[in-house]
């Protein structure tokens, strides 16, 4: 499709961006993996962290759009994110259910689920060396959140004893 004709359908390039995004933010809503919970927090745990891993995986590009900041200017809609914050949502809930609370938990969660992504794209594109990481990041962040559910944690990020 020549550009031109790419803009009958859309006023501006951040639109195109903006459909791009909802359209991909929807797919990842699609491919989460509820159905495999069994209860156990960790088994739960680790398959939403081995879905958004291979999600992230399979398609870079989108990865980039979703949930890194590549196109200077684009802000998606808020309608479009709407998607992503429900999307989110699910998964502060699903990480309750599991019995790790709080948006330190939900931060933590994410920055080493696209850290993983992050790698895996980067430095083995069709392999599994970041994928096979995934077990043992959450074994981590499991024992080091139920560890640390009763320290306060001052503003500053210093631990308290």
């Amino acid at each position: 499709m020549q550009p031109p004709s790419l803009y009958s359908y859309f006023p501006s390039k951040n639109a195109i961006f903006d459909a791009m995004y909802t359209q991909g933010c929807q797919q990842f809503v699609d491919a989460e993996p509820w159905a495999e919970m069994n209860g156990d927090p960790r088994h739960d745990i680790a398959s939403m962290a081995h879905s958004f891993v291979r999600f992230c995986a399979a398609d870079p590009a989108r990865y980039q759009l979703l949930f890194q900041r590549t196109i200077p200017g684009f802000e998606p809609s808020p309608e479009s994110f709407a998607i992503s914050q429900g999307s989110l949502a699910r998964f502060a809930q699903q990480l309750e259910r599991c019995g790790i609370t709080g948006s330190r938990a939900v931060d933590l969660y994410t920055a080493l689920g696209t850290g993983l992504a992050d790698q895996q794209i980067s430095n083995d594109p069709g392999g599994d060396r970041w994928i096979r990481l995934i077990d043992d990041a959450v074994e981590m962040f499991v024992d080091f959140m139920t560890k640390t559910a009763n320290r306060k944690v001052p503003a500053k990020g210093r631990r308290t004893r």
